[in-house]
């Protein structure tokens, strides 16, 4: 019997690929624009039944290599703002103050289990939904594990609570930086646009989400053997909770990131801030941060380095998706895939392509599990797209941010949910029949969501 030696090529792998064949589409397809002109706000719009071909010198193949540098050139703001970021929540992480309030709420309900689910579902959410934490809640499945199984629950109730929670916060994040502004950004709207109808959705979201965790919960609670781990000898550590009481220096951190993101709204929505201004604030964020945290000079700086060191897969794949634009742009064939795959979706009407446009960044989510490299790679194609098809811009951001955060917790191609599930000692396709029934709802209620978003003209 001979096992498959195949494996799911690294992401980075995976963008160079379509680096090369963005090119080969270049050579293989017409040239072809649309004509644009400025909306009301200022903002290029592609104007429909204006596609026409054109005749233009085809791309070298050292393009493949030369596109690369120009991506990152063309992505350094959000690529020195993602640095930046990382460094300051490094030190908020530094501080104690993200693991004492979580470790201290999941202790404190121990003994009510629909608030444990309830509150932890909603507390993970919150962190995905404003500041993009996913990787950083890793240390807390231990925890999770002792609380619930201490309970009565299984160990998929524990992953459930906190990878629904963070899935919710990425699929309706309020002002992440790795998925919203980068899309937004893209997009040529204003970073952090849109937010009242994203807050209305959350709560829609994590209402769903929180049934169908405690739907199950309750359901293994009764009947131990209606677990989908049950037989299994996970021979995992269990880690057993702890009453933890936040320092004073913890609240005051607390204080400061609230007070930080409140400032950030303020900033976005009256004084129209942009990468400069936000890269700012995050840098006394991390400077009063270290401060409070007492952590001293140079490990404040030895954080921040840590933090941003962190993110570099992530900026490398922001370099790289861009560049695959790069090499469309400039070969002139951008717009000629716009045409084509707008073709099907005009016939579908606005609100089926809305739809469209859901599960198509769902798919793609297979293959680029980074939100901000998704958003590189398929935003330009979107956001041209939705005029083309009679929806606004707002609503393919929104169609990506589904299509990203909802699947992020069932794609095998996500290092984040594979290596949670492999903390937990959970089977991948033990997870499957937990999540994917998940999945199905939010499928549902993203595409009525999308719906009202065509129905409202969403902006």
């Amino acid at each position: 019997m001979t096992t498959s030696k195949f494996r799911i090529p690294h992401t980075l792998v995976l963008l160079f690929g379509m680096i090369v064949a963005a090119l080969l589409l270049t050579y293989l397809l017409p040239q072809g624009a649309y004509d644009r002109v400025k909306n009301e706000h200022g903002r290029e719009q592609v104007m429909p039944g204006t596609f026409h071909t054109v005749d233009e010198e085809r791309l070298s193949p050292l393009a493949i290599f030369t596109s690369i540098p120009r991506g990152f050139e063309a992505a350094q703001d959000i690529i020195f703002f993602v640095f930046i970021v990382g460094g300051a929540f490094a030190i908020f992480r530094a501080t104690g103050a993200a693991d004492a309030l979580i470790a201290f709420l999941l202790a404190r309900t121990r003994k009510a289990p629909f608030l444990l689910v309830a509150g932890g579902v909603f507390v993970f959410a919150a962190g995905a939904a404003t500041i993009g934490m996913a990787e950083e809640y890793i240390p807390f499945v231990p925890i999770l594990l002792g609380l619930c199984i201490a309970m009565g629950f299984d160990t998929v109730t524990a992953i459930g609570i906190l990878c629904v929670g963070y899935a919710t916060g990425y699929g309706a994040a309020l002002i992440n930086p790795f998925t919203v502004f980068i899309a937004q950004d893209i997009s040529g709207l204003p970073p952090g646009s849109g937010l009242g109808y994203r807050a209305i959705l959350l709560v829609i979201f994590l209402a769903v989400g929180i049934h169908h965790v405690w739907s199950y919960a309750s359901k293994v609670k009764a009947d131990p053997s209606k677990s989908y781990v049950a037989g299994l000898e996970s021979g995992i550590k269990i880690e057993p909770p702890k009453d933890i009481k936040p320092e004073p220096r913890h609240i005051v951190a607390l204080v400061l990131i609230m007070a930080a993101l409140g400032l950030l709204i303020w900033g976005l929505k009256f004084q129209g801030w942009y990468m400069l201004e936000m890269g700012a604030l995050f840098l006394a964020l991390a400077l009063l941060l270290g401060i409070v945290g007492r952590l001293g000079v140079n490990e404040t700086a030895r954080q921040f380095g840590r933090g941003a060191e962190e993110l570099t897969m992530t900026a490398l794949l922001i370099g790289f998706a861009r560049s695959i634009q790069i090499v469309l742009d400039e070969g002139h064939v951008t717009d000629t895939v716009i045409h084509a795959i707008a073709q099907p979706l005009q016939g579908l009407g606005s609100y089926g392509a809305a739809v469209g446009m859901y599960m198509t960044q769902s798919l793609m989510n297979l293959f680029i599990p980074s939100g901000s490299g998704q958003a590189y790679v398929t935003m330009p194609i979107m956001a041209p797209l939705a005029d083309l098809v009679g929806i606004t811009r707002q609503t393919a951001v929104l169609a990506f941010q589904f299509g990203d955060g909802f699947t992020n917790i069932i794609v095998p191609t996500s290092p984040v949910i594979m290596g949670i599930l492999g903390l937990a000692g959970i089977p991948f396709d033990r997870w499957f029949k937990f999540v994917f029934p998940f999945i199905l709802k939010v499928w549902v209620v993203g595409s009525i969501a999308l719906i009202v978003a065509v129905a409202t003209g969403y902006s």
